[in-house]
C-alpha cells in the first residue's frame, strides 16, 4: 500500500513554533500554520519573517498556509505539531469544534502521540547551528516517521519510547533552569551552579521514576542534555526569568519585562502538586524551593540559604 501523505500543521507562533516551521520548510514540506492573531499573520506575510520571535528566520511564504482559524488548520491536516505554551493549551483547544481523526476528549491514541524534545534552542536553529532532537513515541514507526520529517544537515534526530519520561523531564528542566537563574541573580557562582545542576538531574531522575518506572538513561540528551542547555544558555528564557527573580524583581514585573513565556513559572505549580501527591518533598528540594519563592512569596535569599544545606 502507498504511504499516507503527511499533511503537516504547526500550532502556535512563538519562538519554538517558528523554529519548527523553519526546519519543516527547509526540508521542503508545506506547512499549515495556526497563528492566533490575524495581525500577526499579516506582519509575517509583509516582512517574510516572524517579527515577534526569532526574526532572523526567513520564512518561505510559498510553503506556508497561515490561518487564525484553529478548526481550519486542524481539519486540513493529518499530523499536528503543537508548539503552544502548556499553560494555554486548554484555552486554545477549547475553540476546537472539528474532530481530529479518532480524537477522544483532548487526546489521540497513545501510539499517535509523540514528544519532540531537545536540547535545542530556537535561536540556534535560526543560526543553523548543529542541534539534536529526540522524538519520543511508543510506536517507533511513527517516531521514526516524525524524525525523518525533521532531520537535515543541521538537525540530527533520534527516537525513544519514553513519552512520559521525556515530557516530565521537559517540565522539570524548566523549573531547574529557573533555580539556576535565581542562583545567578543572588550572586552564586559557577561552582555552586555545577552542584545545583548535578543535584537537579538526580532529583529529576527520582521524580520521573516515581511517576513512570521505565528503563531509561537519565544522562542521555533528552534528559541531562536538555537540562544543561536550559540551565546555562544565554537563550534560556527560564534562566532569564529566574535571574530577574534573584535580583529582586517581583513575578509580575519579571513577566512584564519579558516578551516570551517562561514555562517554568507555570510548571513549578503543577510540579509541586505532583510532589505533594507523591509525598516526595524530601526527594525534590530544588523544585520545592522554586515553588516557595514564586508562589509562597518567600525571600529567594532565605530559601536558597536553606537549600544549600540540602545539596551535596
Amino acid at each position: 500500500m502507498p504511504a499516507v501523505q503527511r499533511i503537516i500543521g504547526v500550532l502556535g507562533a512563538g519562538s519554538w513554533a517558528t523554529a519548527l516551521v523553519k526546519i519543516l520548510t527547509d526540508n521542503g514540506h508545506t506547512v499549515h500554520w495556526y497563528v492566533r492573531n490575524p495581525d500577526h499573520i499579516e506582519a509575517i506575510e509583509r516582512h517574510g519573517h516572524n517579527p515577534r520571535y526569532v526574526s532572523s528566520i526567513d520564512l518561505p511564504l510559498k510553503l506556508l498556509h497561515m490561518s487564525s482559524d484553529l478548526n481550519e488548520v486542524v481539519s486540513a491536516c493529518n499530523l499536528l505539531v503543537i508548539a503552544i505554551p502548556s499553560a494555554f493549551l486548554h484555552q486554545t483547544f477549547g475553540a476546537l469544534t472539528v474532530p481530529y481523526q479518532d480524537n477522544q476528549v483532548m487526546g489521540v491514541p497513545m501510539k499517535n502521540i509523540g514528544v519532540i524534545t531537545g536540547p535545542c534552542h530556537a535561536e540556534e536553529v535560526a543560526l543553523e547551528r548543529l542541534s539534536y532532537l529526540t522524538i519520543a513515541c511508543i510506536d517507533l514507526k511513527n517516531g521514526r516517521a516524525m524524525a525523518g520529517l525533521l532531520a537535515n544537515n543541521y538537525i540530527k534526530t533520534q527516537v525513544s519510547r519514553d513519552v512520559i519520561g521525556t515530557e516530565y523531564a521537559a517540565v522539570f528542566k524548566n523549573i531547574y533552569a529557573l533555580a539556576a537563574g535565581i542562583a545567578h541573580g543572588l550572586g552564586y557562582g559557577d561552582n555552586f551552579q555545577a552542584v545545583l545542576m548535578s543535584n537537579a538531574i538526580r532529583e529529576m531522575k527520582k521524580i520521573i521514576k516515581s511517576v513512570h518506572k521505565l528503563k531509561r538513561n537519565i544522562n542521555q540528551s533528552a534528559y541531562l542534555g536538555d537540562l544543561l542547555v536550559t540551565g546555562y544558555s544565554v537563550f534560556s528564557r527560564n534562566r532569564m526569568f529566574g535571574n530577574m527573580i534573584g535580583k529582586g524583581y517581583t513575578v509580575k514585573s519579571a513577566m512584564a519585562e519579558m516578551s516570551m513565556v517562561a514555562e517554568g513559572y507555570y510548571a513549578a505549580k503543577s510540579a509541586y502538586k505532583l510532589i505533594e501527591c507523591k509525598g516526595a518533598h524530601e526527594k525534590a528540594p530544588i523544585a520545592c524551593a522554586v515553588y516557595r519563592i514564586l508562589y509562597g512569596g518567600e525571600s529567594p535569599k532565605k530559601v536558597f540559604k536553606s537549600l544549600v544545606d540540602q545539596l551535596d
